[in-house]
């Protein structure tokens, strides 16, 4: 029996040195801000990154400013 996550947890590695950690609920949203919003963006100019399930709250960043994107599947029923 696979099991199904409930929502993915995705940290922005920042060129600063900071994290940040923001939840999608499909793999395929996320897949969809990525490919809409961080790569089809100029590089210096702002972005917003939903912080989840929070509506009308954005993380707002840069697209050159993200060096790495860990996408982490989270199977829990409690939030951490």
């Amino acid at each position: 029996m696979s099991r199904i996550p409930r929502r993915y947890a995705v940290h922005l590695h920042m060129s600063g040195g900071q994290t940040e950690t923001v939840h999608f609920s499909t793999l395929e949203a996320f897949q969809q801000w990525y490919g809409g919003v961080l790569t089809a963006s100029a590089p210096d100019a702002f972005v917003n990154v939903p912080i989840g399930d929070m509506e009308d709250e954005y993380l707002v960043v840069r697209p050159n400013g993200v060096i790495g994107i860990h996408v982490e599947p989270k199977f829990n029923a409690l939030d951490e």
